[in-house]
């Protein structure tokens, strides 16, 4: 991790950004699921979930730390202007 930035807290942040980020794509995803769902009226029926059916997916904060290491996250550092 230090190779990416000399600064800890720095990739805690970006980490931790890149993890919402893929948070909230996946809410994005369900939603949109959810939406074509309920246009073809699917909800006439109570749907059946068994634990063998979950898609287990990777955490999010485990899949942001692994971009971040595998150098797939690009991040900027914006300068701090003073205004007089």
């Amino acid at each position: 991790m230090e190779e990416k930035t000399k600064n800890i807290y720095e990739a805690v942040v970006v980490m931790s950004k890149r993890a919402r980020q893929i948070n909230q794509e996946r809410f994005e995803e369900q939603v949109i699921e959810e939406s074509e769902e309920l246009e073809m009226d699917v909800l006439d029926e109570l749907p059946d979930i068994k634990p063998e059916d979950y898609e287990e997916k990777e955490k999010v904060t485990t899949k942001a730390m692994n971009e971040f290491l595998e150098g797939e996250v690009n991040w900027r550092v914006l300068e701090d202007t003073e205004e007089d």
